[in-house]
């Protein structure tokens, strides 16, 4: 309590006076007690005591002292309304409010937004001083005996804030929701700016938002909106994503916004194909909606759509619009590759073909890929990579190394901030409480392995919280109730090596004990023993380890694995197999005491590949920085000549003069069985890559490991037993599993077009979603709600039945695929379960 005091209240003088002192920034909670005896001359009745004592109390929050601190910022465009691709002039004028005169230094952020963007979720980030001025919670808690005396039934709830957040010619083909984000623009003597926003083709209501501050107390923010407009509008309704085989309706908006009748033509194209010509007649301010009945045809990744609309009855320059706009399109029924061959072409080799069984027709094919190099390409690897469809922060940094993407890797780098928790641990979701040691040390890792930065202030956390978590400073539990500390602490100390020399006292904590270990744990042991030359029994150490991993090889065939196999598989820390035979090529292709063994580590890893791939994203991202540094220092025998390839009456020729980085063909299934032949003529051993490649529907559900039952129930429906536009379903999945296991994903498709419930976004329903249900003990990491799936990560499922439900709704009439859906364990993946979807029907 700051203050207190006792004022004498009175019909005539009912106001309380409080100074405002400069202790009490940047805000104060005020209190007060009004108290009433008893009215004299009033006596009590048989059922009520008007004149009986009374009391009453209130709370309410002020803010002080903000004033002295506060920029008052002026946005002003040169007009209020635009056309597209127009510019704004906007002018910003910041004045200090405290003395109303202008700044004479300083500095404004602009940002122009779609205001839409903002109805569906306000952006307070921009309120600087708000949070420079962060203020105080109340801290105080107050009782009274007034209750024991003066009867009362209830008073309110007291210092919440008051009422609530709700939300208040050429084609055009740019729709960005944002239009400008400068962080510096200076201010002049005078205390202004000037900045010029190019606009797109949106016909909306932008918001201009400026953002002051000067020197190191001072802040503020304005605004102001504009619109772009025209007479004649295009709006398109089409689905943003389509799957192939979809037949839908797709519908489009045209939009009379002047004060005279339209007689409107529209007319555009479809790919390059020309639509049928429909004229609609629009009134004053009148919108109506046209439409072509579309199929979506296979092989392409999207639907390109050009149309355009004139007011035909106009006379002089008519009322024109010109809309471009696209559909992604992905596959209902994936061509995925089913059988994969790699190999040396050391000789000319046949290979026996057949379209598997079941295979959809005309689908697919046997895909032949060249290569100079081993790491020049791996198309099972990048086919999978390609296409995986989940993102947590391993996969998406799992996704850039193994496809050697510097963009995604990049803008994995610039999100990582987020993904850090208060002791600076990495979490694979941003919305998770706490982070991961294992997750941390494997950001390092591969980081460094692929010779790409991360972020200095983020590696500098992540450094530190790993020392913390040798050290015992900073705890954090296994998914799985199982000793696996020491593996955990060695795999940390091994990432940290990467970067600087270990401390020795940073081993006081570990008991090394190699032959005990997980081979993961022994390749983190070599590897830190390899970097760190500073520990003690360095030398005994490595040699040690290094005889461990020769003495747990087993080779069988043209694969590589390891006698302790079944214990190396500690899938909750994304460890397998795969992960370890990649590793063991990197950390010894370039010692001479293993040159001899290089080229068996390297078939023996490729052999472990099923479909053309390993089994995990970690696994693929580890094996393709291997063949990398195995190519880089054993590959140096250029390839000359040519590569014929033949499948039946097909052909495909190759000249290594005229591509030298390789090149593929692609062959359709013969009629029956036929013979896949390739030799190649010239100097050096290129590569070369079959894949079998084919759609292939699921007739039936497969279980491995975990059983669906999927059930899709209305929830508000315009005809009972029917489907229509508009309509709401809430779908159930009830699945079993049947082991623990951490890191699943349930992933269920939804119809094009469709909109997913429950996103916390403005202008949603939350009473249709609020009957939702999910039980069972399992541990929810994220949902994800996309425009092709219903995503649900947990970090930890345990055996036995959990529900999740979630509700849709319909949004476009038509018929459309669905793909199966699936659980998968993502880090075990051979543990999953499918279920097939029939096509869903939707009526307008």
């Amino acid at each position: 309590v700051v203050d207190s005091f006792v004022q004498q209240l009175s019909g005539t003088a009912p106001v309380i006076k409080l100074p405002l002192k400069g202790n009490y920034a940047p805000n104060v909670f005020v209190s007060v007690l009004v108290v009433r005896g008893r009215v004299a001359g009033v006596q009590p009745g048989a059922l009520v005591d008007l004149g009986k004592p009374s009391f009453k109390m209130g709370v309410a929050e002020i803010s002080v002292g903000w004033r002295a601190h506060e920029l008052g910022v002026k946005v002003t465009p040169d007009k209020e309304t635009y056309k597209t691709r127009d510019k704004a002039h906007v002018v910003v004028q910041v004045t200090q409010r405290s003395i109303g005169k202008p700044v004479k230094s300083g500095e404004v952020a602009i940002a122009a937004i779609d205001e839409g963007l903002l109805e569906l979720l306000p952006n307070d980030s921009w309120k600087l001083l708000d949070t420079m001025m962060q203020p105080r919670g109340i801290e105080v808690n107050t009782s009274t005996a007034s209750m024991q005396v003066v009867g009362k039934r209830h008073y309110g709830r007291k210092a919440l804030a008051s009422g609530g957040g709700g939300g208040r010619q050429t084609a055009r083909e740019l729709f960005d929701t944002a239009l400008l984000w400068t962080a510096r623009v200076p201010l002049d003597a005078k205390g202004r700016a000037t900045v010029d926003i190019p606009l797109n083709d949106s016909l909306t209501s932008f918001r201009i938002v400026a953002v002051a501050d000067s020197g190191t107390g001072l802040f503020g923010t304005g605004q102001a909106s504009i619109r772009a407009t025209q007479n004649l509008t295009l709006l398109p309704g089409l689905p943003p994503l389509v799957r192939e085989g979809d037949h839908f309706d797709a519908r489009f908006t045209v939009r009379n916004a002047s004060q005279r009748p339209m007689s409107v033509d529209v007319a555009g194209t479809l790919g390059g194909q020309a639509l049928s010509v429909t004229r609609v007649a629009l009134a004053p301010g009148e919108a109506r909606e046209v439409g072509w009945d579309t199929a979506v045809p296979f092989n392409v990744t999207a639907l390109k759509w050009e149309l355009s609309a004139t007011d035909a009855a106009a006379e002089g320059k008519p009322s024109t619009d010109r809309l471009k706009v696209q559909q992604k399109v992905i596959p209902a029924l994936p061509v995925r590759t089913y059988q994969a061959t790699l190999m040396q072409l050391e000789r000319p080799f046949e290979l026996a073909v057949k379209i598997p069984d079941d295979a959809v027709p005309g689908r697919g094919g046997v895909h032949v890929a060249l290569s100079p190099r081993l790491a020049d390409d791996l198309p099972g690897v990048r086919e999978y990579m390609e296409a995986y469809p989940y993102s947590c922060l391993e996969q998406r940094v799992s996704k850039a190394v193994a496809l050697r993407d510097r963009a995604m890797w990049t803008r994995a780098m610039d999100a990582l901030p987020s993904y850090l928790d208060r002791d600076g641990f990495a979490k694979y979701f941003a919305s998770e409480q706490l982070g991961s040691d294992t997750l941390t040390a494997y950001l390092l890792a591969i980081g460094n392995e692929a010779g790409w930065e991360i972020p200095a202030g983020a590696l500098a956390r992540m450094q530190g919280a790993l020392r913390n978590f040798v050290a015992g400073r900073a705890g954090r539990d296994s998914p799985l109730q199982t000793a696996d500390l020491t593996i955990r602490k060695v795999a940390a100390l091994e990432a940290l090596s990467r970067y600087a020399p270990v401390e020795p006292n940073l081993l006081d904590s570990i008991d090394a004990a190699p032959n005990l270990w997980p081979t993961s744990t022994v390749l983190d042991w070599h590897s830190l023993m390899k970097r760190s030359t500073n520990l003690k029994d360095r030398d005994a150490q490595l040699d040690a380890a290094a005889q461990i991993l020769r003495s747990r090889l087993n080779f069988q065939g043209t694969t590589m694995g390891f006698s302790t196999e079944r214990q190396d598989y500690l899938w909750w820390l994304m460890v397998s197999g795969d992960v370890n035979a990649n590793r063991l090529l990197l950390d010894v292709v370039d010692d001479e005491k293993w040159r001899e063994d290089i080229p068996r580590l390297v078939r023996g890893a490729l052999g472990r590949q099923q479909h053309g791939r390993w089994n995990t994203t970690v696994a693929n991202a580890w094996g393709v920085l291997a063949l990398e540094r195995f190519s880089a220092k054993f590959e140096s025998e250029p390839v000359t000549g040519q590569v014929q390839a033949k499948l039946d009456a097909q052909h495909g020729e190759l000249d290594w003069a005229a591509q030298t980085a390789g090149g593929s063909f692609d062959f359709a299934w013969p009629a029956g069985q036929g013979k896949l032949a390739v030799s190649q003529n010239g100097s050096g051993k290129p590569w070369v890559t079959v894949q079998s490649r084919a759609a292939i529907p699921l007739k039936q559900a497969l279980s491995t490991g975990y059983r669906i039952v999927r059930t899709v129930t209305p929830v508000e429906a315009k005809k009972p037993g029917e489907i229509h536009r508009g309509d709401t379903l809430r779908v159930r999945l009830e699945i079993e599993a049947q082991s623990d296991m951490s890191w699943v994903v349930v992933d269920d498709p939804v119809p094009a077009g469709a909109t997913l419930l429950g996103n916390g976004l403005g202008k949603d329903s939350q009473i249709l979603s609020a009957g939702e249900q999910k039980r069972g003990f399992v541990w929810p990491a994220f949902e994800e709600r996309g425009f092709d799936a219903f995503r649900a990560y947990y970090r930890f499922v345990p055996k036995g039945s959990w529900v999740v439900e979630y509700t849709v709704r319909l949004n476009n009439p038509g018929r459309f695929e669905l793909p199966t859906t699936r659980v998968e364990a993502m880090y075990a993946p051979e543990m999953f379960g499918e279920l097939p979807n029939e096509p869903v029907t939707v009526g307008p």
